[in-house]
């Protein structure tokens, strides 16, 4: 029987990239029977060769940098400078799981601190899973399958990853690389195909017992219940603010603002979305900020000069001009942008006067949107971060550590960053999001923990008498 074939087009031009095959359930269950033989192969490796495979992989990555950072562009609409950043980023998340597999550890246990466990001797250790379902997104492609493909092989898993559909062709290249520098065929399965067939197949099927999900929110809160009994780690996206006070670095908060808001155009869970202003600084900040969104180049990915790339796909562009227009209907005024250029471009907008209750105060854009929102008090500016059903990243710019230290205590999100954009991310630190912005934490060794079961053992002394 024949398969079907996906057609990867380039979302700035909508010329092809290349194809890959439609896989469904039937391909999912070959995928995960062979990862049953890597899962064998990989739990009985050394750590030293699962840390050997990791390290080669970084530097193979950081060889065909240049190149796969144009296929990250030409697939994602990704600007090329973005591309090459992201495919060092990912080396660097293989080479600290090349680290981090070396030091997976347990702990002794005192058993005689009980009267019951006197005689008694033990310890806990790590085992990995078996097999790792990945489901990775567009939008970082290289960078998010690292993250859970690395930790994953850094533990002894085997993965069975799913990429998007719009996105498959870099992630079947880092399988050819991983292969190439020595892991075991079975440990990596690569299925490309719609997330609603090959996805949800991997979801649902019964000898995968550990699924990691970064997506729209949608289609992750549904998964625990397609999963069924099994373990899953879930980033669902955010609506992140940065708070700006009046004791604030005016020119340093405005550049992070145009960095952090319109990188990958808008395109990512952390993107600045809200800033929260004290309103006696609102000018200050606009005169500030509307020269650098304006100095922005909205163009073809693939030209050095374009700073800002295009969104995914024509729906997106529509999605996005139709929020726009909407907010503009609900009474808020335009700063810069709110125009379409081209088939799947935006310009980078800077909009304010926004409804606090709907709209881009509470939803996530996905796209290049900043919105600015006044406020009087820092507890006001709390009240309005925290009133989304997001909580994933967010940030505050402040002079003052009693304001940096109630903004930290109180912003109900898994990271705060003091002086910076909530769009910052260390891939050592454990990154995940409350509320609906999803479950478990990545950042290598944190997913490690995620991939692994601890195992106890004990020892009964028994007389030799």
């Amino acid at each position: 029987m024949s398969l079907s074939h996906l057609v990867v087009n380039n979302p700035y031009n909508g010329e092809k990239v290349g194809e890959v095959v439609a896989g469904g359930a039937a391909e999912i269950e070959t995928a995960v029977a062979c990862a049953h033989t890597g899962a064998e192969l990989m739990a009985a490796m050394p750590a030293h060769q699962r840390s050997s495979i990791l390290t080669h992989t970084a530097g193979q990555l950081r060889t065909e940098a240049t190149e796969l950072g144009y296929l990250i562009a030409s697939e994602s609409g990704k600007t090329w400078n973005e591309g090459i950043a992201e495919v060092k980023r990912a080396a660097g998340i293989f080479q600290l799981a090349a680290e981090e597999a070396r030091r997976i550890h347990g702990e002794t246990l005192p058993f005689d601190a009980f009267e019951t466990g006197e005689g008694r001797t033990g310890y806990w250790l790590r085992e990995p899973v078996g097999i790792v379902g990945a489901i990775t997104p567009w939008n970082v492609p290289l960078a998010l399958a690292a993250h859970k493909i690395a930790p994953a092989i850094a533990a002894g898993n085997a993965v069975v990853h799913k990429p998007a559909e719009q996105t498959p062709l870099n992630a079947l290249k880092l399988q050819e690389i991983m292969l190439h520098v020595g892991l075991p065929m079975t440990a990596l399965q690569v299925v490309t195909g719609l997330g609603e067939e090959a996805g949800d197949a991997l979801v649902r099927h019964s000898d995968v017992p550990f699924v990691t999900f970064t997506g729209s929110r949608a289609v992750g809160m549904q998964l625990p219940a397609r999963a069924g009994y099994k373990r899953v780690a879930l980033e669902l996206g955010g609506n992140s603010p940065v708070i700006i006070t009046e004791s604030a670095n005016i020119k340093t908060a405005s550049a992070a603002i145009v960095a952090g808001g319109y990188a990958v155009a808008g395109q990512l869970c952390i993107s600045v979305q809200r800033v929260l202003v004290q309103r006696t600084m609102m000018k200050q900040l606009v005169d500030a900020l509307v020269p650098l969104v304006e100095a922005l180049v909205t163009g073809d990915p693939l030209e050095a000069k374009t700073n800002v790339g295009c969104l995914i796909d024509v729906a997106a562009c529509d999605r996005i001009e139709s929020l726009v227009h909407s907010t503009m209907r609900s009474g808020a005024a335009l700063l810069y942008g709110g125009f379409r250029i081209g088939r799947t471009s935006f310009a980078p907008t800077l909009i304010t006067d926004i409804p606090t209750d709907r709209g881009l105060a509470m939803d996530e854009a996905f796209g290049p949107i900043v919105a600015l929102l006044p406020y009087d008090t820092l507890e006001q500016a709390v009240a309005i971060a925290n009133a989304t059903p997001y909580g994933l990243n967010a940030g505050i710019f402040t002079g003052q550590i009693s304001q940096a230290e109630y903004a930290a205590r109180n912003l109900n999100f898994g990271a705060v960053m003091i002086n910076d954009v909530p769009s910052f991310r260390s891939d050592l630190m454990p990154y995940g999001g409350r509320k609906q912005s999803g479950i478990g934490r990545e950042g290598v060794r944190f997913a490690i923990e995620e991939m692994t079961e601890l195992k106890v053992i004990c020892s009964k002394s028994i007389s030799l008498n």
